[in-house]
């Protein structure tokens, strides 16, 4: 099988290149973004593998199925960046359901550190030797009411550790797990009651803008609030709003819904990433903190990625059971 990777950074090709080859797949790296203008690239590969920040709309579906490419492999688990009912009936739509959903609640767990005790803004200040700790007060967590939305691998991963700093957990998911030792309640019971609220569910039309005017209204003021899983989510201008009434006491994002072509570059010396007004408004609050979405960036999970995309393909070649595969199966 011939691939060709898209969005591809030297981190990438630490795993791929290597297990690529275990696979006896014939893999070649592209750092360009998967678009309309580069689809045509695919030319004579059997698959592209595509990230988080590409897309593959209807119009490159049909390219792409001229070209007598058979599979998209997701290195991510979300797939909504990808026209799955145009995809349906001809090309398959493989992702990673899974890679380390303790790399991300982790991350999560540092954001709302972070933001709660002002540790990247000590650290700046110290470095200036400015010992004043005036302005870094923060809250204990213990006792203190978390809300997780979405109860998947990432979110069960998230309430191990906010039980860990004996929170009380509420938890909300169209799809309740009865396992877990947690109160199930409603989105606007838990936008009430919640002191900490963690985003852990994927990008869907249920979801988009789960956080926006109305929710964020229900909540407590001196709310935290975390997203590691996809920008649109919250709807940045509600967002921002907030933050201009002092609704929240600190946001951590590693997502925002504006990234492409922004996180995963180096756009320090580009003048014209000021033109994207709520990215720059955003950074200049204090109790903001913004990453570039890599809460899923440890060696674990990124070998972990490797692993199941080149399996996935693998499975796709030989015939065998898609157990990653994505299917358009309703509206």
């Amino acid at each position: 099988m011939k691939i060709l990777f898209y969005s591809t950074k030297p981190y990438d090709k630490v795993w791929f290149e290597p297990m690529g080859k275990d696979f006896g797949f014939d893999v070649h790296f592209v750092e360009m973004p998967c678009n309309r203008e580069t689809i045509a690239l695919a030319k004579g590969y059997d698959a592209i593998c595509t990230f988080v920040n590409d897309y593959i709309d209807a119009s490159m579906i049909s390219r792409l199925y001229r070209m007598k490419v058979k599979g998209i492999l997701l290195r991510c688990a979300g797939f909504n960046q990808v026209d799955l009912k145009a995809a349906k009936g001809k090309i398959t739509v493989l992702r990673v359901p899974s890679y380390s959903p303790e790399a991300v609640a982790e991350y999560a767990m540092a954001l709302l550190l972070t933001v709660n005790r002002y540790t990247h803004r000590a650290y700046t200040r110290t470095r200036d030797f400015n010992m004043n700790i005036n302005g870094f007060m923060g809250t204990d967590l213990h006792g203190k009411t978390a809300g997780v939305v979405g109860t998947g691998k990432i979110g069960q991963a998230m309430i191990r550790i906010l039980k860990g700093f004996g929170m009380h957990i509420l938890a909300y998911d169209p799809y309740p797990n009865p396992s877990l030792d947690v109160e199930y309640v409603s989105c606007e019971e838990l936008m009430r009651r919640s002191d900490v609220i963690s985003l852990h569910c994927p990008l869907t039309e249920e979801t988009k803008y789960i956080i926006n005017q109305k929710t964020i209204d229900l909540m407590k003021d001196g709310v935290y609030l975390i997203n590691t899983s996809r920008g649109q989510l919250i709807d940045t201008e509600s967002l921002i709003q907030a933050l201009l009434a002092k609704k929240f006491a600190g946001v951590g994002l590693d997502v925002y819904e504006e990234e492409e072509g922004v996180f995963y570059e180096d756009r320090s010396n580009d003048i014209d990433i000021i033109k994207d007004e709520n990215l720059v408004r955003l950074t200049a609050f204090p109790n903001v903190l913004i990453t570039s979405h890599m809460g899923f960036f440890t060696k674990e999970a990124t070998r972990e990625i490797a692993r199941v995309t080149l399996e996935n393909a693998y499975a796709l070649e030989n015939g065998n059971p898609l157990v990653n595969e994505v299917v358009w199966d309703r509206g």
